[in-house]
């Protein structure tokens, strides 16, 4: 057999240094070999060949996470595709981005945070068509995974979109601790007999209250009132926490949607124009081990993702300009 002309970090290189075109065609374009280098199909194939899942992802990350300190974060983001009209797992989502339902792909990720560095340990596509399974199966297969690979977060926050009774049940089981918003109309029980929503609670000091979640058991209950007036209520099953520790965790929490954003600004993870799955799941995934380097270096050496990204394209301009090979044409 061939030994193949690219390989999984050619392709992640690319990535970080591509700047608004990412395929495989510019990946063979700007290859280092000019005479010799791969064509195109060596990378198409690479996407082809490469096992859609996130134990490659876990390899290269699993030395950069302490397992038994940081939190895990879950949530979910749309990669547009609003032009997309035959790309396998493109299907209708919300998108927080555009505030309205859009064409494009659903990624599930979980993190680890300790509240400075944010890394992806795994990650699933949601797209029920060809699977079958929901976000929630999403959300309980990866937390079982992190637990088969040693994880032992001081806590798990998610959405409240995500706080189904099955869900919490199953971080319990776990052995973790959960940290989430409920919805207004969530049942609870002050006391025996006294089933009410969350949002008809009279009172409910700044540290919480204890209560009673129906089908689920005791919980320490948070509401926050914005000076706009919109209520939030959070829950864990940390019944000694506090508001001060609440606030906290949902700071570190929001890591997540950080780490989306500059997911999408700084590795061309929504700009694969891939048709079939497997490929497009194989550019998302080495998306994200494109996002692990970028993240590292901006811990290990105070380089933010933006500045990384710029240096690259500053350097190839000052090596042009040290030698332009397009000037004014000689008129003698």
């Amino acid at each position: 057999m061939n030994k193949a002309k690219c390989e999984a970090e050619d392709y992640i290189q690319f990535l970080i240094a591509a700047q608004k075109t990412f395929s495989t065609v510019e990946a063979a374009n700007s290859h280092p070999a000019e005479s010799d280098g791969p064509a195109h199909d060596a990378y198409t194939r690479l996407l082809e060949r490469l096992p859609p899942d996130s134990a490659a992802l876990w390899a290269e990350v699993s030395g950069h996470v302490d397992k038994t300190r940081g939190m895990l974060v879950i949530d979910d983001s749309t990669l547009d595709k609003p032009h997309a009209r035959h790309m396998e797992l493109v299907s209708r989502h919300w998108s927080g981005k555009q505030h309205q339902v859009v064409q494009g792909i659903n990624l599930v990720s979980l993190v680890w945070t300790d509240g400075d560095c944010c890394l992806p340990v795994d990650y699933r596509i949601y797209h029920k068509d060809s699977d079958g399974l929901t976000k929630n199966d999403h959300f309980r297969a990866m937390l079982n995974t992190a637990k088969a690979r040693g994880l032992e977060p001081v806590l798990v926050a998610f959405d409240g979109w995500y706080a189904s009774l099955d869900n919490l049940k199953q971080v319990r089981t776990l052995g973790w601790h959960w940290l989430t918003r409920l919805k207004s109309n969530r049942q609870v029980s002050l006391s025996i007999g006294n089933t009410l929503a969350v949002i008809d609670i009279p009172d409910i000091p700044r540290d919480g209250r204890l209560v009673h979640l129906t089908g689920y058991g005791q919980i320490r209950l948070f509401r926050l009132v914005a000076t706009n007036g919109d209520v939030e209520h959070w829950a864990t099953n940390i019944l000694t926490l506090t508001e001060d520790g609440r606030a906290i965790y949902a700071n570190r929490a929001w890591r997540i949607e950080e780490y989306h954003r500059s997911l999408k600004q700084f590795t061309g993870i929504e700009r694969g124009q891939f048709r079939r799955a497997r490929r497009q799941h194989n550019h998302i995934g080495l998306a994200l081990r494109a996002f692990v380097r970028l993240e590292l270096q901006r811990v290990h050496f105070w380089i933010s993702h933006a500045q990384a990204k710029t240096s690259i394209i500053r350097d190839a301009i000052r090596l042009y300009r040290a030698n332009p090979s397009i000037r004014l044409p000689s008129t003698a």
